[in-house]
């Protein structure tokens, strides 16, 4: 199943963030049940100086 995540960096930082913490744990696992494009999210959240934290498991 895939669902559309927003396209607003801002608005993306913020559902990516409150899903991994809430429900998936790790980006990884977002982007696998989502069925979701890693590298995209990545470079869209970079686009406005946010990095994944893999320890911290969210962006910052």
């Amino acid at each position: 199943m895939q669902m559309n995540l927003p396209k607003d960096p801002m608005l993306l930082l913020s559902v990516v963030n409150t899903k991994i913490r809430d429900y998936y744990h790790t980006l990884d696992a977002l982007c696998e049940d989502m069925d979701a494009d890693r590298d995209e999210i990545i470079n869209t959240l970079k686009g406005i100086d946010y990095e994944y934290d893999e320890s911290r498991h969210q962006f910052v």
